[in-house]
């Protein structure tokens, strides 16, 4: 799965054992599904799993590693992607924003990422199968960047990896559960847990003023696949001004997040959130104590990756030391 700042890989041991430790559980809601990570792993263990999120590379994510079901997709999937693979370069917008108005990919990557993306738009295919591949394409690419994991910058020299070719792989798509099909949307989280039923609603909500969109924002062009308006040295497109969060306002966060607390139809909740989110553990405590008694759990977790790399000024000289390397990750597990 690509890079992202939070992901849960690392715990997705504790977070599936907090799910089938409530008892007898079904399903999953999961309205803040990032890289699809936590619901893949859900629906792995047997759960089955409704994902969201209101960007749309998260969304495609979702539709390929939870609503796809591999006994339907695979066949055709690996075909086609042996004939994306088989095709030449193209040169066109794609390559021009983010190989020479900027350095995400090398050009020759570039040149194959507008000519795959331009085929898989020409098939038309059903969402499964377009997702599935979508986050292949994304996850090719992924692969051969020339960033540090985000894309709010990218690096002044290029990569060691943007040299290799891009090469497809098929995403490791699962098999459907014994509790049914599962299902992706693209909503955000208020309007999830209000469209969706389930056992347990799993929320993962971003927790400071860090854009997810802002820091992927080549991943949701490549997935609209819609020639935006762009600016600055990033070439973002303009909507990452545009498009707010409340979950990334210090001042609505609390409420936004209280809102899907008090909307989720299930009977149980686990919310996974950091030490150095705007909310504390005693807050949170509090918010989800409406819906039943809280456990809190706390797992150590390695910060992000500018937090490992350091602090530069923009002449790309080293500045300053960052405070700490690591930080807790707290898992609330509410029984209803």
């Amino acid at each position: 799965m690509i890079k992202y700042l939070g992901s849960k890989r690392t715990l997705l041991g504790p977070i599936v054992a907090a799910v089938q430790s409530l008892g007898p559980v079904r399903s999953v809601i999961d309205p803040f599904s990032g890289t699809a990570r936590v619901g893949h792993a859900l629906k792995g263990a047997g759960f089955q799993v409704f994902s969201a999120d209101h960007n749309r590379y998260a969304a495609t994510l979702a539709r390929c590693y939870v609503q796809a079901d591999r006994s339907q997709v695979v066949a055709d999937c690996e075909r086609l992607l042996a004939e994306l693979q088989a095709l030449p370069s193209r040169d066109g917008w794609f390559a021009e924003i983010y190989c020479r108005k900027s350095r995400y990919f090398q050009p020759h990557n570039g040149e194959r990422i507008q000519a795959m993306r331009d085929q898989i738009a020409a098939w038309a295919l059903d969402p499964e199968r377009e997702a599935v591949l979508l986050v292949a394409l994304m996850e090719a690419a992924d692969r051969v960047d020339s960033t540090t994991g985000v894309q709010m910058a990218y690096l002044k020299q290029w990569s060691k990896r943007s040299y290799n070719p891009l090469q497809l792989r098929m995403p490791a798509v699962l098999d459907r559960t014994s509790h049914g099909a599962c299902q992706a949307a693209e909503l955000d989280a208020l309007a999830t847990v209000q469209h969706f039923q389930a056992d347990v609603a799993y929320l993962d909500p971003p927790y400071n003023q860090h854009k997810y969109l802002g820091n992927y924002h080549v991943w949701e062009t490549l997935m609209r696949w819609d020639e935006p308006e762009v600016y600055g040295v990033a070439q973002k497109r303009t909507d990452c001004r545009e498009r707010q969060s409340d979950f990334n306002s210090r001042v609505r966060a609390k409420q936004a997040l209280q809102d899907v607390i008090d909307h989720a139809q299930v009977r149980h909740v686990v919310v996974s959130f950091s030490d150095e989110g705007y909310l504390s553990r005693d807050e949170l405590t509090a918010m989800l104590g409406r819906r039943g008694q809280v456990q809190a759990l706390a797992h150590d977790f390695k910060r992000y990756v500018g937090a490992q790399i350091g602090i530069y000024n923009p002449a790309g000289e080293k500045v300053g030391k960052v405070s700490h390397l690591r930080n807790t990750e707290w898992l609330f597990v509410v029984r209803g």
